[in-house]
């Protein structure tokens, strides 16, 4: 296992963020860091995105910064060289997981049915995203899937659908590594300086990790 992926299952949730101003990333970097949850899954559903991940390692170098929905080749070469630690995609790319193993990036593919999950064990991962893990059909649906691969050592990331309400349940499933966390900062906190609420999330999301220990 890649040496990120111990940091991940440490804190066990990771803030998945979209923003598009890049002056509210520091703010936004302080109040997960303040917060106690120094990790951030900055996802390329902005023009903003390669920026900002740039801005955070650069200027907040104890927060470990990923890249989220990371679809292409060019995406990947756009978060390594803003210093990405790891990757996320929703789905499953062969050209773009072939691409991230090549440069010994740590990446995680996006699955939600068994033949998605065997393909991608066929290419040596074990680690990935379930996505869109609320729609198709939750934590019930994760523990079957999980199921016929667990002696694989296959791990998940659900990420969708995932709020307070039902971290601990997703959390206490073995194979579950970290839960992706897109209720921590929503786009509208980010934009009206919802800075302590988000750090109110982030302390309920120790918590709750505490509490599973």
């Amino acid at each position: 296992m890649h040496i990120i992926f111990e940091t991940i299952e440490k804190y066990r949730v990771i803030p998945v963020i979209a923003i598009e101003d890049i002056s509210l990333a520091l703010p936004l970097a302080d109040a997960l860091l303040e917060g106690g949850l120094p990790l951030v899954e900055i996802t390329f559903r902005t023009p903003a995105a390669a920026e900002v991940i740039q801005t955070l390692v650069e200027k907040r170098p104890e927060l470990c910064v990923g890249a989220g929905t990371v679809l292409t080749p060019t995406n990947i070469h756009d978060a390594i060289h803003a210093g990405a630690k790891f990757g996320v995609a929703p789905g499953l790319n062969a050209e773009t997981i072939d691409l991230a193993e090549s440069l010994e990036w740590a990446f995680v593919p996006g699955v939600c049915t068994p033949s998605e999950i065997e393909s991608a064990l066929a290419m040596n991962f074990t680690i990935l995203k379930f996505f869109p893990a609320g729609a198709m059909g939750g934590i019930s649906m994760l523990k079957a899937l999980s199921a016929p691969y667990s002696h694989t050592g296959i791990r998940f990331i659900p990420t969708g659908g995932i709020s307070e309400s039902n971290l601990a349940e997703y959390l206490a499933t073995p194979t579950v590594l970290a839960c992706g966390g897109t209720w921590i900062a929503s786009k509208t906190d980010i934009t009206e300086g919802n800075w302590e609420q988000i750090k109110k999330r982030c302390r309920k999301v120790a918590e709750i990790v505490a509490g599973l220990k």
